[in-house]
């Protein structure tokens, strides 16, 4: 396959080695190209730039929009999901591109009671980030691309140990609130395994298996550090921090996928396992 991975960083430069491993024609576009993994064919552009978008290679298969935003702002979101999606977009117009994959995330879901949901539920994000990915879903949801949107939960994986080096610190508090996550090497498994499916769902929810309460996750990493036990938070329930939801991943494993890292166990488990290594 000819793939274009729009965005390519964490999630994107994972997903761009698989593909070439696969024998895929890869290219990768970001502002920093010098970043791009090895083999996959550079592409200098900015998502917010039209102009940039001009030259994208001739031939593609499928394009996946994974490009995340450079801060935590209304601008920024609205910039790197709905400018850039808007943009590279319009760049396809004309091309027969079989499908377009598109990282959003469940913040676009606001329930806070704990409750199970699914790619049905109802969206109705309190937060600009929630609300920008939103209006960048329904923004593809208008294109006559064939698409599938991402809906990720929270992405960990190598790299990113700010909650392992808060437990080792001590430093880390947790409650009884839900949280969901899923280890980047799944989330580029999953747009992998879609990319060789025939007829992939328009929306999706990437998460695994075992949504936890955060004082689960973070006593289990104390226990594999040999450290203490982090405290509860002072004063927090799981009602009063904002997020309190339990995703399902049934859609994602009826496509036939087979999650790498089923639970937080896994995944931080081997992320330890390296940090150990190194």
């Amino acid at each position: 396959m000819k793939v274009l991975i729009a965005g390519c960083g964490y999630v994107g430069s994972a997903l761009g080695v698989e593909l070439l491993a696969d024998g895929d024609q890869v290219w990768g576009l970001r502002r920093d190209a010098s970043q791009l993994p090895a083999g996959v064919s550079p592409i200098a552009a900015d998502l917010a730039s039209p102009a940039d978008l001009r030259q994208l290679p001739a031939g593609l298969d499928a394009v996946v929009y994974c490009a995340g935003a450079d801060e935590s702002s209304d601008a920024a979101y609205q910039r790197a999901y709905v400018t850039g999606l808007s943009h590279l977009l319009h760049a396809l117009e004309g091309r027969n591109v079989s499908r377009v994959l598109f990282t959003s995330s469940t913040a676009v879901y606001a329930q806070n009671d704990g409750q199970w949901l699914d790619e049905v539920a109802e969206t109705s994000p309190t937060y600009f980030s929630g609300v920008r990915l939103l209006e960048a879903e329904h923004l593809l949801g208008q294109h006559r691309v064939p698409s599938t949107i991402l809906r990720c939960s929270g992405i960990y994986g190598p790299g990113r140990t700010r909650l392992i080096e808060s437990v080792r610190q001590g430093t880390a508090r947790g409650s009884a609130r839900h949280t969901n996550r899923i280890h980047r090497d799944d989330v580029s498994g999953a747009i992998r395994h879609l990319l060789r499916t025939g007829a992939a769902p328009e929306l999706l929810l990437l998460t695994d298996d075992e949504p936890a309460p955060e004082r689960d996750v973070l006593r289990y990493v104390a226990e594999r550090l040999g450290v203490p036990e982090p405290p509860a938070a002072a004063g927090l329930t799981a009602s009063s921090r904002p997020g309190d939801k339990r995703c399902s991943n049934a859609r994602l494993r009826a496509t036939g996928y087979q999650l790498r890292f089923p639970t937080y166990r896994e995944g931080y488990s081997a992320l330890l396992a390296g940090a150990a290594r190194d």
